[in-house]
């Protein structure tokens, strides 16, 4: 779909025809780095990371102008400094970020009932029954976009379009503060110019095997015969393919009434400042979270990290992840990240590890490589030996090591939540 940065900006005129698009995408123009602006205004056209301050943390976020240099969220902040070394650094504040979420959705809701939430900063409207009461759909998001930016100061940018595939690339090109609308007519000629990196599913290894093919572009994908495409990718990924690449996607805007997690936690006998201690324990409360997700038919995108302190101080850190998962060791390595993120800290008294923003995992195929079919392959096998011998009886080997943390945290309690 091209860079973040906003190089590739495209917006709908005034008088686009959005009768035919009344499914929107909102997405909250680089979320983190914009609420903490809103502190500080003067940053605002200057390079801003939200980052630990730590070089050894991770970029949370950065504005358009530091995408600019290519700092992008998920690199270590010694390479974005890298990148940018004249960028301002922000410290995260995540309880702001949750307030702000809270309002940006109650203004989703004031203008449908119908509102799929995909985190804390981006969402699906269907707004076909709001058209009576605020006018077509590219007048509602124009509503949205500006009841968003009074209410909280934030921007956003919205895609419009017949399907959610479509309206979610719309948005992204949009980006920062737009507004593209791809009437249902006009699908095939918004999605076949594009990369086949856009399609859902394609990531660097399939790519890279479909360019060997001689697919470069979604309209290669969409006049490639399905039965070729089969045998190239797989029944099921051939059939996917085949369809968003012509611009059919059946999937409704579905509302989610109970948001679930599934966590474990710890409080040690003794606090612990120790990080391989505290990685151990990282490691096997993800695997316990893992465990449990797959034998409850669940996956999550939201790993969240809480701590307490000895002076009883309690934060949670939490990472939206591309793909949904129900993997221990992808949980443990993005739960990790997040703790090292923090760089040093007080001495641990309680640890905790969570999966949220929870779905059924029957509704999530795996890519078409897996990049974790390995740690995949050797989960399954625990949950095989768990059902036939009992939990606990094969595990990761760090779990087993003598050096584990059975001793400091031999009366501490679990909560399992």
């Amino acid at each position: 779909m091209g860079r973040q940065d906003g190089t590739t900006r495209q917006v709908s005129a005034a008088s686009v025809d959005s009768s035919s698009a009344p499914i929107l995408h909102v997405d909250l123009d680089a979320f983190f780095a914009s609420v903490e602006l809103l502190d500080r205004p003067e940053l605002v056209n200057v390079p801003v990371v939200v980052a630990g301050k730590s070089l050894r943390s991770v970029v949370t976020a950065a504005n358009y102008p530091a995408r600019k240099f290519g700092v992008r969220s998920a690199i270590p902040l010694s390479q974005a400094m890298r990148l940018c070394p004249h960028a301002i650094v922000l410290e995260p504040h995540f309880e702001k970020y949750r307030h702000y979420s809270a309002k940006v959705m109650s203004i989703f809701d004031d203008v449908t009932p119908i509102v799929e939430r995909l985190g804390i900063d981006e969402a699906f409207l269907d707004v076909a029954g709001a058209r009576g009461v605020f006018g077509p759909p590219a007048q509602i998001a124009e509503l949205i976009r500006t009841r968003v930016f009074e209410q909280t100061g934030l921007r956003c940018s919205v895609g419009a379009a017949s399907t959610k595939f479509v309206a979610k690339l719309a948005s992204g090109r949009a980006k920062p503060d737009g507004l593209l609308v791809v009437p249902a007519a006009e699908t095939l000629a918004f999605l076949h110019p594009l990369p086949i990196g856009a399609l859902w599913g394609v990531g660097a290894a399939t790519e890279e095997s479909l360019r060997k093919r001689g697919l470069v572009t979604v309209g290669d994908i969409a006049s490639t015969p399905l039965a070729s495409l089969k045998r190239a990718v797989g029944e099921a990924s051939g059939q996917k393919l085949h369809d968003l690449a012509n611009g059919i996607d059946p999937r409704p805007v579905t509302t989610r009434a109970v948001e679930k997690s599934i966590g474990h936690e710890m409080t040690f006998e003794h606090d612990s400042v120790d990080g391989d201690h505290l990685n151990r324990e990282l490691l096997r409360q993800a695997t316990a979270v893992g465990e449990r997700m797959r034998a409850g038919g669940w996956v999550g995108r939201t790993v969240v990290l809480k701590l307490r302190y000895s002076d009883f101080t309690t934060i949670s850190r939490s990472k939206t992840i591309a793909e949904p998962t129900d993997l221990g060791r992808r949980i443990y390595e993005e739960v990790r990240e997040i703790h090292s993120a923090l760089g040093e800290h007080p001495p641990v008294r309680l640890i905790g590890v969570r999966m949220e923003q929870l779905s059924p995992s029957a509704e999530h195929q795996a890519g078409l490589w897996d990049a974790d079919e390995g740690w995949r392959e050797a989960e399954d096998t625990i949950d095989a030996v768990s059902a036939r011998f009992g939990r606990g009886t094969l595990g990761p080997a760090a779990l087993l090591k003598a050096s584990a943390p059975r001793g400091d945290a031999s009366n501490a309690h679990r909560i399992d939540y």
